[in-house]
């Protein structure tokens, strides 16, 4: 069973592509696709990550290139993209570089905003949607959880989560570069989400004014009860959604970040004014019309790819961390193999019928060194002994054997190893915990 990764990201594809391929978990396709992917007889478990700048298919398979194959068709089925451009842009990992690339996506070291924090949470809820879905078991699981302990690694070693910029923050960043001071400036958030309350909150910190709205307006008043709490003072407070076409043309800064499949501000929306408006569109797929642009020359919308030059900026300040941050993910991608390695239990098996054996024979000889046994008797002795033994061990033979291929079958090992062999670190033992995973049998 190998490891492997198709990845289609900022790196290598634009916003419009990304659009196309988005699989995010409020999509109904995704359900589906999750599905027949796993149902591919190569493709035994499956995750896939869809953030604004990434769509990551992470894969456990038997044969990766009809893996990959099977994989590339059906994007060409979903997106409409043609299958060469697909393969000419996508990203492909295998095995040791397949764990690099999770390790590094999950420390945000791989991310637009290298440092953000919103990645580990967006994976965590990837695989939960695939693990009950049935889709992710065993191998995965190992790898993920593992990705989540490197994660913890680089924030605690190194700084660069410290201060971190989000999309976000990033994008309220952009607007105070254009418009200078925001504590004048009356800004409408859209959405509810992880994305909405960072802006509500950026924009809170920087004196302006928010309106927030979403189709369930009660989300949209947790958001302001939470800043509240916070900040009294704040001005901040939740509308209905049914008015979205009236305040788009009466606010002059937008932020819109919701998890609709499709644009919600279009072109027929949008009234000619004479003063300018600043809109960033932080969805994928995009919440806003691109076309609205060509309506007036006083709407500039800014999408997730048009905040580079700020990203720079920030990589530049954060290179001497990313590299300290690559070393603790090199060194994690070989300890996640060598502990994967430890976990086969015919080793273990041999190792403990072998201490058992080397007892037994000691005490023999003992025996017969200080004359409680006559030395004519020891083949038989030997023969009675060696039975016991195997007597002893058949249950737990068994019992190890059978929990092997489950979440729990990790923990038993490792304790036998720390017991029997004594030279485990305990390298999961306590950090690998899957509260989706608890006493349930994966193959």
């Amino acid at each position: 069973m190998d490891y492997y990764i198709l990845s289609y990201s900022h790196k290598n594809t634009d916003i419009a592509m990304r659009e196309a391929l988005s699989l995010e978990i409020k999509n109904p396709s995704t359900k589906e696709f999750l599905q027949d992917l796993v149902s591919n007889k190569f493709i035994s478990e499956a995750v896939i990550l869809s953030t604004c700048n990434r769509i990551e298919f992470i894969l456990n398979v038997q044969n990766a290139e009809k893996a990959e194959e099977f994989l590339l068709d059906k994007l060409n089925n979903y997106s409409k993209i043609p299958l060469p451009e697909l393969r000419t842009c996508a990203d492909s990992y295998e095995n040791l570089s397949a764990i690099h690339h999770l390790f590094s996506v999950a420390s945000s070291l791989d991310s637009l905003v290298v440092g953000e924090t919103q990645i580990s949470g967006q994976l965590k809820s990837a695989f939960k949607f695939s693990y009950e879905l049935g889709c992710c078991g065993l191998y995965l699981s190992r790898a993920i959880h593992f990705a989540f302990r490197c994660a913890a690694s680089v924030r605690n070693s190194t700084s660069i989560s410290q201060n971190s910029v989000s999309v976000a923050s990033t994008a309220v960043a952009k607007a105070k570069e254009i418009l200078g001071d925001l504590k004048s400036q009356f800004a409408l958030v859209i959405g509810a989400g992880e994305m909405s309350n960072l802006c509500a909150k950026h924009l809170i910190n920087a004196g302006c004014e928010v309106l927030i709205i979403n189709r369930e307006i009660q989300n949209a008043q947790k958001i302001c009860d939470e800043i509240f709490a916070l900040s009294p003072n704040a001005k901040i407070r939740a509308e209905s959604f049914k008015d979205l076409s009236t305040y788009i043309n009466e606010i002059p800064l937008i932020f819109s970040a919701t998890g609709a499949p499709h644009t919600i501000i279009t072109y027929d929306m949008v009234e000619v004014k004479d003063w300018n408006r600043y809109w960033f569109d932080l969805a994928v797929p995009r919440d806003i019309e691109c076309e609205i642009m060509e309506r007036s020359d006083k709407i500039q919308i800014f999408a997730v790819d048009d905040l580079e030059d700020i990203v720079r900026k920030n990589l530049t300040l954060r290179e001497e961390q990313a590299k300290i941050a690559y070393g603790i993910v090199g060194r994690a991608t070989q300890e996640f193999f060598s502990w994967q390695q430890s976990l086969n239990v015919e080793p273990l098996i041999k190792t403990i019928r072998s201490l058992a054996k080397d007892a037994a024979m000691k005490e023999l000889n003992k025996g017969i060194a200080k004359g409680y046994l006559p030395k004519d008797y020891e083949k038989n002795i030997e023969k009675t002994l060696h039975n016991a033994f195997n007597t002893f061990l058949h249950d737990l033979t068994i019992n190890l054997k059978s929990v092997a291929n489950t979440p729990k079958g990790d923990s038993v090992i490792e304790s036998l190893r720390f017991l029997f062999e004594q030279d485990t670190q305990g390298e999961m033992l306590e950090s690998y915990k899957c509260e989706y995973a608890q006493d349930k049998t994966l193959s």
